[in-house]
């Protein structure tokens, strides 16, 4: 790798200025009990900074609603001692050169009644679904949406006070956000639901709020998928003019970078083009794109049947992704497993290091390293 390939060139974005164009993903890791980052979590993101990486997105951390967590020991993004606790993650990688956006995260419908520390508080969706036609979940009312809204608002300010670079909405995945996108699970009849532009109305409405709490010139970034965790093949459009239906009333609103979350970023999104999602989006909104999906690996991360964790991969060539880059298909590059295995990944592909990479195993997520 030469020291001037594409994916080592600055990337600008107003008052946001990147070393280079890799972007280490959000993943979350389960490993920060009472829901507050300890310093093993301050080391990780250190580590990845030292390493190397342009712009670091934190593991999704959730916003200060009653039913945003879905999952045992994942950090918050509200209170005294877990934003002290964010304010070391920040002020580390700073130390170390780096930038970094936090992800802040509403699950859902992901949630199940039960799930620590709330308790018995059901997951909150749309229509009470979290699979399409399977009601058992708290349906939202008006006042909920207003209430979630503001949650997004205060945990984009808290990022801003906290010295964040940037901050990350995820509104992929099957996630709150993408559940009010899918019309699966999105079945309402007020002006929330039904038609495209109005379940569309909730994610605009989250993003206008945060750009409020932000102001003009901090960067917002918003990730999105046609996958959901529910189901791998849902899509939420199936042609680049429901693509444009979908990405410029977001980009409008307020989004400055699209984070475009696919499986395996080589994949053409629709027929008749070779331009992945993330390529699509930036050549209709003329917004820098992130592109992700099983980079630096031979596999994508789909759990072998029978099996929980993100799948095994070996090292893989990054021939096809920087013709792409080179392209201009997209704008960044966004690194998951490759960067759990390698904490050096951008420092070792930049010195020609290929062969010193490790394969990603599944055991590595039982601990920060």
């Amino acid at each position: 790798m030469q020291h001037d390939s594409v994916l080592f060139k600055p990337f600008k974005l107003g008052k946001l200025e990147l070393a280079n164009r890799i972007v280490m993903a959000p993943m979350t890791r389960n490993l920060s009990p009472q829901n507050i980052p300890g310093d093993d979590v301050v080391e990780y993101y250190r580590r990845r900074a030292a390493g190397g990486v342009g712009l670091i997105l934190s593991e999704g951390t959730c916003i200060d609603h009653i039913a945003a967590n879905g999952y045992p020991d994942v950090p918050y993004f509200h209170g005294e001692e877990r934003l002290a606790a964010w304010k070391k993650v920040i002020d580390a990688v700073h130390a170390e050169g780096g930038k970094m956006a936090p992800q802040l995260w509403h699950c859902g419908g992901m949630r199940k009644a039960g799930t620590p520390p709330e308790g018995d508080v059901n997951g909150y969706t749309p229509s009470g679904m979290n699979m399409p036609g399977k009601v058992n979940r708290h349906v939202m009312t008006k006042d909920d949406i207003d209430e979630v809204i503001a949650s997004y608002a205060r945990g984009a300010a808290n990022a801003k006070d906290l010295g964040f670079d940037a901050v990350e909405i995820h509104g992929a995945h099957g996630y709150l956000i993408d559940q009010f996108l899918w019309e699966g699970v999105n079945q309402r009849t007020d002006e929330y639901g039904g038609s495209f532009d109005n379940r569309l109305r909730f994610a605009v409405e989250v993003i206008q709020a945060v750009r409020s709490a932000v102001g003009p010139d901090f960067p917002i970034i918003f990730r999105f998928s046609q996958w959901k965790q529910q189901d791998f093949a849902a899509r939420l459009v199936d042609s680049p003019e429901g693509l444009e239906k979908l990405v410029l009333p977001l980009s409008k609103a307020g989004v400055d970078i699209f984070h475009c979350s696919t499986r395996r970023f080589w994949e053409p999104e629709f027929e008749g083009s070779d331009l992945n999602l993330a390529g699509w989006t930036r050549k209709i909104t003329g917004k820098p794109a992130i592109t992700v999906g099983s980079v630096g690996l031979n596999a994508d991360f789909i759990p072998d049947p029978g099996t929980a964790s993100f799948k095994a991969a070996e090292p893989a060539s990054l021939d096809e992704l920087l013709r792409r880059l080179e392209a201009d298909e997209f704008d960044l590059v966004a690194v998951g497993r490759a960067l759990i295995a390698n904490p050096e990944w951008a420092n070792q592909v930049r010195a020609g290091n290929m062969d010193s990479l490790r394969a990603y195993e599944t055991d590595m997520l039982a601990k920060l390293v």
